[in-house]
């Protein structure tokens, strides 16, 4: 895999040299999830080792790079509405054109780009991202449309050079894959089964990170509390590992899977002194029937039990969630089922999605579907309860003191500096830009609905 690694790095040169007289612009319009955000990272590091600068502006870039999600059915008439609009600046241009990530793993999408879209360069999957540069170079010298997809599960590649999207904060992929089959979802048939990275490689990348200056590090995977770093080592493990390493000041880690959480991780969470006392454990219906159908492998009942076991050992602890509405057989009364759960909870965010039907899951082909009508409604519902709960849950805030990481300006109120809590509570104060990048200690004087009016000590 080195080898394979240093012969891009070959193939970067390369770009490089032949792109040597020019100024080129590159675009990444990225969709999708921080696994996504986190691929980008890698594609853009690999784009300015050959000679492009990053542009937000599509009109003047000379590569543009589409990274896919196909979580949600929209994400479909997003994507092919962009491509259309870069037809004109293909051919007024020439323009390559590149579209990567999990939706290029579906056959039916490739089909149409095939049909649809000729004038699309590079086509590559979820595992061929770290041939970027060998395509990109093959597309300067032959001008040849080029599909480069694996259906295969491919291998976990490391020592890409990677451009960050912030200089505090990042994420560290830890895992890629799954091996659950959740049955309304494609994750595991466009990323794979789960491959977990190296220890040393992981902690080598983090380490490297504090160096650098960052303060807060998000560790990711599609169900991260499955990682097998080999000989036993475990996830809890990574979680001491990491909290041991100096510089390093706040550790988030998304997702994990209730079924998973396990006690080791629990203990963890509660020692380690930088593990932020915000835990998403998605819920995705707080129906037991649902669950099943959907093969979530857990009853509303343990995931109550396992909630109330983590606020007991865990102090300060709090819980933001995914929840899906609609899903195919879901009754009023599994509805209030999830409704009950969230009024229990009182989950600091909750993430809503109604259900949307994705090609090769179980659920596609439930025939029970819910009409649009009565999706609709549920989600206006479950989003009602959930505001009403946001004064209640941002009321507990005002008065105590809070340690905040300022990442920079408000984007509503430059004249205020903005930074998040240990639990993502978002807080705005008034202070000196010198203290961005730092964690301070502000005390709370009051709460709005979507965040919290900090003031300096």
């Amino acid at each position: 895999m080195k080898g394979e690694i240093q012969e891009q790095y070959e193939y970067m040169k390369k770009v490089q040299e032949i792109n040597s007289a020019k100024t080129l612009k590159y675009s990444i319009y990225t969709m999708g999830c921080q696994l996504n955000e986190n691929d980008s990272e890698k594609i853009s590091g690999m784009l300015e080792e050959m000679g492009y600068s990053k542009t937000e502006d599509l009109s003047i870039s000379d590569l543009v790079i589409f990274n896919t999600c196909c979580v949600r059915e929209n994400a479909e008439d997003k994507l092919f509405g962009k491509i259309g609009e870069m037809k004109k600046q293909k051919e007024k241009n020439n323009t390559i054109i590149a579209i990567g990530g999990c939706m290029m793993q579906e056959e039916h999408i490739v089909e149409k780009l095939h049909k649809s879209y000729p004038f699309v360069d590079i086509i590559f999957g979820t595992h061929t991202l770290h041939k970027l540069p060998e395509d990109i170079y093959k597309i300067l010298v032959k001008r040849k449309r080029i599909d480069d997809i694996m259906d295969i599960d491919g291998e976990v590649y490391e020592g890409l050079p990677i451009k960050r999207n912030d200089d505090i904060k990042a994420s560290v992929t830890i895992m890629y894959g799954c091996n659950n089959f959740c049955s309304y979802c494609i994750v595991p048939y466009v990323r794979g089964r789960e491959r977990s990275r190296k220890p040393e490689d992981i902690l080598n990348e983090i380490k490297e990170l504090a160096k650098e200056g960052y303060k807060e590090i998000t560790l990711l995977g599609q169900n991260v509390n499955s990682y097998d770093g080999g000989n036993g080592y475990k996830f809890s493990d990574l979680l001491y590992d990491v909290n041991k390493i100096d510089g390093i000041q706040r550790i988030r880690f998304v997702s994990p899977h209730p079924k998973d959480f396990t006690d080791d991780v629990i203990r963890a969470i509660a020692t380690c002194d930088k593990i932020c006392k915000i835990v998403h454990l998605p819920l995705q219906s707080g129906s037991s029937n649902v669950l099943k159908v959907m093969n979530r492998k857990y009853t509303k009942e343990q995931y109550l039990e396992l909630a109330k076991k983590m606020q007991e050992q865990i102090p300060g602890i709090v819980f933001s969630t995914d929840i899906i509405v609609g899903f195919p057989g879901e009754t009023e009364e599994d509805f209030e089922d999830t409704l009950d759960v969230v009024r229990k909870i009182k989950f600091e965010q909750v993430y809503m999605f109604i259900y949307s039907r994705r090609v090769g899951t179980p659920a596609d082909k439930m025939e029970n579907q819910i009409p649009d009508e009565i999706k609709h409604k549920r989600f206006d519902k479950l989003k009602e309860l959930v505001e009403s709960q946001i004064e209640d849950n941002n009321k507990k805030y005002v008065g105590t003191i809070q340690k905040v990481l300022v990442e920079g300006k408000s984007k509503n109120n430059p004249n205020m500096l903005t930074g998040r809590t240990d639990t993502n509570k978002v807080v705005n104060f008034e202070g000196d830009e010198k203290l961005i990048h730092k964690i301070i200690d502000l005390k709370i004087v009051s709460e709005h609905m979507w965040y919290l009016k900090g003031e300096l000590l």
